[in-house]
């Protein structure tokens, strides 16, 4: 026992030795690698000092006719539906024209009555002509007897203007549409009392549609007839379709609070109906001087060193290291969020995962989102 503790100081110092030496046919156990996180990305580019924004619309046609008859009456005939194609002066309606024969009739007979009076007061004035050069009528009988034939001549050409009236109104019986198209609405029945104006069917025409908008009041300054617009269908998914702006509405009407804008498709398309739902795009042009960009919202992260973006800068091979921005953000549009200061046009911006990457750290290119346009 004494010999073996008094060996113990020997045996710490070679105990520690051989431990610190290296394990016979062992190598050092490398570090593990770390996976690059992965990050998505789209291209930005500057805006060109525009700025878009949309607004709802109905399409229509470019030429609607709201049809009705001049006189009142009841609709005796109606040959038409609603679809019709309609060539010019095809018959719409008639109404029932007798009352309006029986006006004709009296007319045309007070024509023939007043023509008997003014062709016996030119005979009374020729007599009493005669009779004042054969000093046997005074100057007061002459006198009358010109002033009524005068008068019966007025009278007849009077009864040829009444007479003409209620020509116009037999005509006016019958409605015919004033150049081709289709029905888009049918609004009375057969044996149905209409009056003068009250719309009788509802006429389209022209080929190429028409989009009406209400533009507010703080935008329509704005907008000049010409202008290029875009308009886009809820009927037609997919599909954009250029337009120009043909009408621009210097009122508000019907008590709205947004001024009427039309714009006329550049083609026509035989999908595109009256009354479908669409949407106008507009481009202004912003009043801010410099470039601007409009990114997603997410890609834009906030901390107490104010508000940031990522964008990556390519090492090659699918890898690139992201890189802190600070941004001056602007207004949230349709665009996205508005970066006025901060962004160069062609960065790579990272629009998923700020919060879990870090200035400096390398990642993992994904495929690019759809690059941001102006």
């Amino acid at each position: 026992m004494r010999t073996l503790a008094s060996a113990q100081p020997l045996l710490a110092p070679l105990l520690a030795a051989l431990l610190a030496l290296p394990l016979g046919g062992c190598g050092e156990t490398p570090e593990p690698d770390v996976p690059l996180r992965p990050v998505r990305y789209q291209i930005v580019y500057a805006s060109g000092g525009t700025r878009q924004r949309s607004f709802s619309g109905v399409a229509q046609s470019s030429v609607q006719t709201a049809l009705s008859f001049k006189v009142g009456g009841t609709i005796q005939r109606l040959p038409i539906k609603v679809g019709d194609q309609v060539r010019a002066g095809q018959s719409i309606a008639e109404l029932d024209p007798k009352d309006y024969e029986l006006q004709m009739e009296d007319a045309q007979a007070g024509l023939e009555r007043a023509q008997a009076e003014a062709r016996n007061a030119e005979s009374n004035y020729q007599r009493t002509r005669a009779l004042y050069e054969n000093r046997n009528a005074s100057r007061n009988d002459l006198d009358a007897a010109r002033t009524g034939s005068e008068s019966s001549k007025a009278a007849v050409t009077s009864a040829h203007k009444k007479l003409e009236l209620a020509r116009l109104q037999l005509e006016y019986t019958k409605l015919t549409a004033p150049l081709a198209g289709a029905i888009a609405s049918v609004q009375v029945e057969v044996n149905e009392n209409v009056r003068s104006g009250q719309t009788v069917a509802l006429l389209e025409a022209g080929s190429t549609p028409e989009v009406q908008v209400g533009i507010p009041g703080v935008l329509i300054a704005r907008i000049r007839e010409g202008d290029r617009v875009s308009v886009r269908f809820d009927a037609i998914p997919g599909r954009s379709f250029p337009a120009r702006i043909r009408e621009v509405g210097v009122a508000t009407t019907g008590g709205a609070t947004t001024f009427p804008v039309k714009a006329r498709l550049d083609e026509a398309d035989a999908n595109i109906r009256s009354g479908m739902a669409a949407e106008v795009t507009f481009t202004f042009a912003t009043t801010e001087s410099g470039e601007h960009f409009y990114v997603p919202p997410v890609a834009v992260g906030e901390d107490r060193g104010g508000r940031f973006v990522f964008v990556v800068a390519p090492q090659g091979a699918g890898i690139g290291v992201a890189q802190r921005r600070n941004v001056s953000v602007g207004e949230l549009t349709q665009e996205g969020l508005e970066i006025v200061d901060g962004l160069a046009d062609g960065d790579l911006l990272v629009t998923a995962g700020v919060s879990r990457i870090a200035d400096g750290q390398q990642v993992r290119l994904l495929e690019p989102q759809a690059a941001v346009a102006p």
